[in-house]
């Protein structure tokens, strides 16, 4: 192969053209591949954490109590992510992007404690060590999220969002899948050690993908490497950590911001009760085995990621986000429902795992919503903490119903009423999602915009 070559009229030399790095700024398709590949990442410690390890704690006989302790625990990191994201926003080395070489780091840290966690010994009789182990994970976890999020924010267009966002958590529910079904079996077969050395090496093969892709043309892939910051990425940083939480003050306390947190809190408390309930109720109400369980459930979790993936991000773009929305969560709460006056079916072969079917495809396009509304409300200038401020709002939700797992369950005795929670969360979510109006909030945004002035350090 011969290199094409040009040459100089004005000097006459002959000058080779740069190689074209892949870059996200350049290419829809590579941003599509990339997040869903990040996403993918993120959903396989969660497929161990919430999943494979609750349902293994209850096919041992660890109480309510004890697994909702160890479901909150989880979820407490992702509710820090509002202390790592203005730091991400304020540092980072330019010349290799805003974001990504927080992506990296993120993953790195997710190998090197799973890794860790593989030296737990007995785990079973060491409760309080996993989760310990458990907390790492998602602090990991969490800050790989900030990070991948704040560069789709900063990088995918806003008609590509609602796309990506399907995408995006289609992939990770795929990732939590596959991530329940191999973990679950390795746990059974050979020990947990084993699970979590295996998932460590799955992430490292997909941090190739951060490692050789570029957030804009001419930037270096390693510190090594050749590359500048693109003038882009200079303008959108911001140079104070004052600077940040001065601007999101003034743009998160605009009126659709402050409702949708409250939405985004309150539904989020249904969801951790059901990441909590789901496992102690199959397993020590119905009788299911772990393998049962991971089975009915990754499978939910596939058919909803890819149905997530192609279906509804397209609904939601088409429709609109907020219409969707009302939608989804009215068909969840018609759901639960079902499943609270179809007790005489719980032990049959099919309603339950039905309903999980159900669930999982529903919370999964509600996430997509939800998430794309919350892209929508960012302001580029802090996108990284201002979305994760909503995602730290939604995740200390989630270790709240959680923790109360145990408490909700002594008070109402009665799986139907403990059940019930989610659908009253649903009910007032919609009141809430109802008096959100993204078309005013972006005006309101475009004139902080042009009111920006940059604080003195």
């Amino acid at each position: 192969m011969f290199k094409r070559k040009t040459r100089s009229l004005f000097l006459g030399k002959t000058v080779y053209p740069p190689k074209r790095k892949l870059a996200l700024s350049e290419n829809a398709l590579l941003r599509y591949f990339t997040f869903s590949s990040l996403y993918t990442a993120q959903g396989i410690p969660e497929g161990l954490t919430y999943f494979a390890i609750p349902a293994w704690l209850a096919m041992n006989g660890k109480s309510p109590a004890e697994i909702g302790s160890f479901v909150a625990a989880i979820g407490i990191p992702w509710s820090f992510k509002i202390l790592v994201a203005p730091i991400m926003d304020r540092y980072t080395y330019l010349p290799m992007g805003r974001k990504r070489p927080w992506v990296i780091i993120g993953q790195l840290g997710l190998i090197i404690t799973l890794l860790c966690t593989s030296l737990i010994n007995n785990p079973l009789d060491n409760l309080p060590y996993l989760i310990v182990a458990g907390f790492f994970i998602s602090f990991f976890g969490a800050f790989q999220d900030v990070a991948v999020d704040g560069m789709a924010i900063d990088i995918l267009p806003i008609e590509e969002q609602a796309r990506a966002n399907g995408l995006m958590w289609g992939s990770k529910t795929i990732g939590i899948s596959l991530s329940l079904l191999v973990s679950t079996w390795v746990i059974n077969h050979y020990g947990l050690p084993y699970a979590t050395a295996l998932l460590a090496f799955s992430i490292l093969i997909i941090l190739l993908v951060p490692v050789f892709i570029l957030e804009n043309l001419g930037e270096k892939l390693t510190p090594w490497t050749k590359g500048q910051a693109s003038l882009k990425t200079k303008k959108a940083q911001v140079r104070n950590l004052k600077q940040i939480f001065f601007n999101l003050k003034k743009v998160f306390f605009l009126p659709s911001s402050l409702i949708l947190g409250a939405a985004v809190f309150i539904m989020s408390i249904g969801y951790g009760l059901m990441e909590a309930l789901l496992p102690v109720f199959t397993i020590q109400e119905i009788g299911w085995t772990n393998a049962r369980f991971s089975e009915v459930t990754a499978m939910a979790n596939i058919v909803a990621g890819i149905l997530g993936m192609f279906v509804a991000g397209a609904l939601v773009d088409y429709f609109g986000k907020i219409k969707m929305l009302n939608l989804f969560l009215w068909l969840s709460i018609t759901l639960i429902l079902l499943l609270i006056l179809g007790k005489q079916f719980w032990k049959s072969s099919y309603f339950v795992p039905a309903f999980i079917l159900g669930y999982y495809i529903l919370y999964t396009f509600q996430l997509i919503a939800i998430f794309s509304i919350a892209m929508e409300l960012c302001w580029k200038r802090i996108s990284a903490t201002q979305f994760t401020l909503y995602m730290a709002i939604s995740n200390l939700g989630r270790a709240t119903g959680a923790g109360f797992l145990g408490e909700i369950k002594h008070f109402f005795t009665t799986w139907e009423f403990v059940i019930s929670v989610y659908a009253l969360a649903a009910v007032i979510m919609l009141f809430f999602i109802s008096k959100v109006n993204t078309k005013t909030h972006l005006l309101s945004v475009g004139i902080l915009e042009k009111q920006h002035q940059p604080l003195n350090n």
